[in-house]
């Protein structure tokens, strides 16, 4: 009788132990995305939860993806201002990945070419030093200060993509930058129905840039 009460016992115990170690037990972590864009990524004139990078949190939550999004995009920002702010950034947030949607407002602005290249440069450079994967985002520009201006600027997303192996995802506003009705009344920004024509345009080199 004696051994059977010892043996329940012993039972007992290691299954409390079991139990606390389950519930003690580190959750799954999960891989980040940080999003760091400007006013397109930051869903200006929209509800958040309209925008395309909220789209792309919906969508990794349907799939029960084991990554989370984090925008840190702000409406009028400039590679200088992003440059700024990305150190803190990284330590903050330590992505595994990094969406690089800046310098359009530097190409409206007319801001030198070498500032726009060196700042993106310095910032695809910190990312990498933290063993953080970069996805560059294709930039265009109207025409305002002619087409040598205009052409160079976009060539220099390809040219250092190319230099740091980073993919380059192509124009992301495909298909919607200007047309009058996916547009808001200042025909840059795009409205809610166009959100979603983003996120097809991006997400098959997000999911590729997660594998």
């Amino acid at each position: 009788m004696f051994l059977v009460i010892r043996r329940l016992a012993t039972s007992v115990i290691v299954l409390f132990a079991l139990v606390a170690q389950a519930a003690f037990a580190s959750p799954v972590s999960q891989k980040t995305i940080l999003v760091y864009g400007d006013s397109l990524s930051a869903a200006y004139g929209l509800e958040i939860q309209q925008g395309w990078v909220s789209l792309l949190q919906e969508k990794l939550d349907q799939t029960k993806s084991d990554w989370k999004v984090v925008n840190l995009s702000i409406s009028g920002e400039t590679t200088a201002g992003g440059l700024s702010r990305l150190p803190a950034a990284l330590k903050e947030h330590r992505p595994e990945l990094m969406l690089l949607q800046l310098g359009a407002n530097d190409g409206m602005r007319g801001t030198p070419l070498t500032s726009v290249s060196n700042n993106l440069e310095q910032m695809i450079q910190q990312a990498q030093t933290e063993d953080v994967d970069v996805l560059l985002f294709e930039m265009m520009i109207p025409p305002n200060y002619g087409p040598v201006y205009t052409r160079k600027f976009t060539r220099i997303f390809h040219d250092l993509g190319k230099e740091y192996t980073v993919s380059v995802v192509p124009f992301f506003l495909d298909g919607v930058a200007g047309h009058p009705k996916l547009n808001q009344p200042d025909g840059i920004h795009p409205v809610a129905k166009a959100q979603p024509m983003i996120f097809n345009n991006v997400w098959p080199h997000i999911k590729t840039a997660m594998e």
